[in-house]
């Protein structure tokens, strides 16, 4: 392939198409907001598939990198009812398919994989559009253009990609989580360490859930779910983070201290994230020379899946591109003609509504066959 790929988005989506394409000495130029790698937080841990995520590292040849980032032991799941006793908990043997690790570890060996120059940081996309022939110019905030004849929207949720392609924008889905940190829990927090065990633990209510990782440096990361309105949310002075911890704290009366200790204890001022998804089969026309992949494409509610997707989206697509060097329109259509199913299938993981749950009970038993595969719902009952 003669034309450079024109990527836009340095996440794990954008990265993992970029490092198959350098496999396969296809050139990419990666376009990200962020004015260096180190700008903002990247996020706590994921699991990293051994059906999706680790086939993508595999396309890119970085799976010994990979184990290198390993964080032992976090595949131990538990779920807990909200007075604190264990549902159901699973320990890590290490023969498990979902390893854990940081999302910044994993974003630097992408990162890392790439020649110099790849990556061109501080290029904010202020707007795309189609110039004819199967070719597209991006425009950035600074006013500087690009033009392409192969663009890949990987640029997250509100793509400034996605509108070449399709005219729906991602909707909220009626819930919020609410992150919250832990430092040096062993010793600052252990009543709420030892709930949440050695890896990731559960506790689900219809409407309202607490979700948390232990991850490296003894740090408990929790997610505090909660189904509301976003002008229930606005009501809430996030700005001040004891009152937001109050209010946020009040929803859970009743919970065991351990676990509510997840909100209340936090070592960060509660930080508050909508939830928006795309229709579930979000699909498009096929339009010469450009498509998207990752939450650009198919963005649904957490369930564990989305950072995996992207990643072998970006895997499919250089590896498309790499079968067809001749013909872009056949490889895009290759990877759309896959994309799109699997996307689809993907979306209703973990989401306890989707088995038509009304209790708390019911609830934890569908997570824990949605998330583990387990068919010990006995322990539940």
């Amino acid at each position: 392939m003669h034309t450079p790929v024109t990527i836009i988005g340095a996440g794990l989506g954008g990265l993992t198409l970029a490092r198959v394409l350098h496999v396969h000495g296809i050139p990419s130029t990666v376009y990200e907001a962020d004015p260096s790698p180190s700008a903002r937080p990247q996020g706590g841990m994921l699991d990293i598939h051994d059906y999706n995520g680790q086939l993508a590292l595999e396309a890119g040849g970085l799976m010994d990198e990979f184990h290198a980032i390993v964080l032992e032991g976090r595949q131990a799941m538990r779920f807990l009812d909200r007075d604190g006793t264990v549902l159901f908990e699973r320990a890590d043997e290490g023969t498990g398919g979902r390893p854990e690790v940081m999302r910044g570890d994993l974003r630097d060996i992408l990162l890392d994989s790439l020649p110099a120059g790849t990556v061109r940081w501080g290029q904010k996309v202020g707007s795309a559009r189609t110039v004819g022939g199967g070719r597209h110019e991006v425009t950035f905030a600074d006013g500087s253009t690009v033009g392409t004849s192969l663009l890949v929207g990987a640029d997250g949720a509100w793509s400034r990609v996605r509108p070449l392609l399709s005219s729906t924008t991602p909707e909220y889905i009626g819930k919020s989580v609410v992150e919250t940190c832990l430092l040096d829990a062993g010793i600052r927090h252990p009543a709420a360490a030892e709930a949440v065990g050695g890896g990731s633990m559960i506790a689900h209510t219809p409407g309202r859930e607490i979700f948390a990782h232990r991850e490296r440096a003894d740090t408990l990361h929790a997610y505090i779910g909660l189904s509301e309105p976003q002008d229930w949310f606005d009501a809430i002075d996030f700005a001040d983070g004891a009152v937001a911890t109050a209010r946020i704290a009040q929803e859970f009366d009743g919970w065991a201290p351990e676990l509510t200790a997840l909100i209340t204890d936090s070592d960060i001022a509660p930080v508050l994230r909508p939830l928006h998804a795309l229709p579930a089969g979000h699909r498009w026309d096929r339009v010469p020379g450009v498509t998207l992949l990752g939450d650009a494409a198919h963005l649904s509610a957490p369930n564990g899946e989305g950072a995996n997707l992207a990643m072998l989206d970006g895997a499919e697509l250089g590896t498309a591109l790499a079968a067809h060097p001749d013909d872009i329109e056949a490889a895009l259509t290759a990877y759309e003609q896959a994309m799109f199913p699997r996307s689809t299938e993907a979306a209703t993981i973990g989401e306890p509504e989707a088995h038509g749950t009304d209790s708390d009970s019911q609830a934890v038993r569908a997570l824990i066959t949605a998330l583990t595969g387990s068919e010990k719902q006995e322990q539940t009952q």
